[in-house]
């Protein structure tokens, strides 16, 4: 059985920058699992700009940002093997995987960094009525065929859901000569960045309505219109609103499932509340030295912060494999909370002993917040806050805080107020 101390699976932004952090710790022995014939994930084929304003100072696209983060990994011979996809992992961190070459095969790792991404809701997640013709597509497919394969997925589209990925391709189809019907959102609001809203729907005249979704589907062998309807505060559709949309195609952008079929076979523990792992400030798992990080933890808004959280998950995974950093212990550390108004947050508990970085904490308010103030609370005492003119759950917030403020308390709330003056 071969034996490495850093086993890094996915090989997408998140991996490599993990994978490049622990280099740069001073470990060799690193390997990355990939099962697609190349390194990059889901950046090979976003071919629209926008990426490594933050973390380079100017706008990439997609695969420039991926080529950046793979010089990286060809510079420093960190190893990695493509086509192989993992079956397996146990509490051990025994994995199981298999590619084309080596057929099936185990490797003993010290430490694990889970870095699988997301995928996407389908119409079977979705539950849609209808009959079951060709032409329902979610968006990520949709942008593969377009931008690697050079497939148009359809002439007339509806888009459900008002996803970040739903909203580049609503722009993109138009470029190429598709006509966008409208997007259809569920909620009152967004869940895709405001930018993007601006830039890929109001540039383009491309209609959007809030609180409605898609409640059939029609067509035999193709898709030849779904039927829209309102809902009401509890999401079901109001009887005498449908109204039916003449499409070709209908195109899912309802979200993204944090990829953790592999985190559930080694016994890490999952939050409803992300979809992901339960993890300390250091982002290690219930299983001692597993981590966690990208999109497989929870969906991120720009690539450029999942870089950022996977280079701390990396440095961290180097010190675990050097006997610098402890199990994770959540029995003896501080629980953080979800208060009112917050979801999404990680992470889930804070170890008492001092950590060298900053204590981040990262959620998504539930609702459009405006004039409000996140707060941080030790026990009844609030430590820190983050004021704004508009919280929106589409975009994810971040508040730092010293770690000595929180290390004595036994719980930690983050909550959302709003300014009643």
């Amino acid at each position: 059985m071969k034996k490495v101390n850093i086993l890094i699976i996915g090989g997408g932004s998140a991996g490599m920058a993990a994978a490049a952090a622990a280099y740069e710790q001073g470990e060799r022995d690193i390997l990355i699992l990939e099962r697609s014939d190349r390194l990059g994930g889901i950046l090979c084929q976003c071919i629209h700009n926008g990426f490594g304003l933050h973390r380079y100072k100017e706008e990439l696209t997609g695969p420039e940002y991926a080529r950046r983060n793979i010089d990286v990994i060809d510079k420093d011979q960190i190893d990695y093997m493509l086509h192989t996809f993992v079956l397996d992992i146990t509490p051990e961190k025994i994995i199981t995987a298999v590619n084309p070459d080596e057929g099936l095969f185990h490797i003993q790792a010290k430490s694990i960094v889970l870095a699988m991404g997301c995928r996407e809701r389908s119409r079977g997640a979705l539950m849609i009525p209808g009959t079951r013709p060709a032409g329902v597509i979610t968006a990520g497919s949709a942008q593969r065929y377009l931008n690697i394969e050079g497939y148009l997925p359809g002439k007339k589209v509806v888009i459900l859901g008002s996803g970040d990925i739903g909203l580049i391709m609503a722009r993109q189809f138009v470029m190429e000569g598709i006509e966008v019907k409208e997007v259809v959102e569920l909620m009152p609001f967004s869940s895709g960045l405001t930018r993007n809203i601006s830039q890929c729907l109001n540039d383009f005249n491309i209609p959007l309505s809030f609180s409605s979704t898609v409640i059939e589907i029609k067509g035999h062998s193709r898709v030849s219109s779904v039927v829209v309807a309102k809902v009401g505060p509890d999401r079901r559709p109001i009887p005498g609103t449908e109204r039916e949309i003449e499409c070709d195609t209908l195109l899912i952008s309802a979200g993204l499932i944090p990829e953790n079929e592999l985190s559930k076979a080694a016994g890490v523990q999952l939050t409803p509340s992300t979809k992901g792992a339960v993890v300390d400030e250091n982002l290690q798992t219930s299983v001692p030295g597993i981590f966690a990080c990208g999109n497989v933890l929870h969906v991120h808004d720009l690539v450029d912060n999942v870089s950022a959280e996977s280079e701390r998950v990396g440095r961290n995974a180097a010190h675990y494999v050097a006997g610098q950093l402890n199990d994770s212990a959540f029995d003896r550390c501080i629980p953080v909370k979800e208060g009112s108004g917050v979801g999404g947050l990680v992470p889930q508990y804070v170890t008492r002993n001092h950590t060298e970085e900053p204590l981040k904490l990262m959620f998504r308010p539930r609702k459009i917040y405006r004039n409000a103030t996140a707060c941080v609370y030790a026990d009844e005492t609030c430590v820190a806050k983050k004021a704004a003119m508009v919280f929106t759950p589409g975009e994810m917030c971040e508040i730092s805080l010293n770690h000595q403020t929180v290390e004595q308390a036994e719980i930690i709330t983050v909550q959302m107020e709003e300014d009643t003056q």
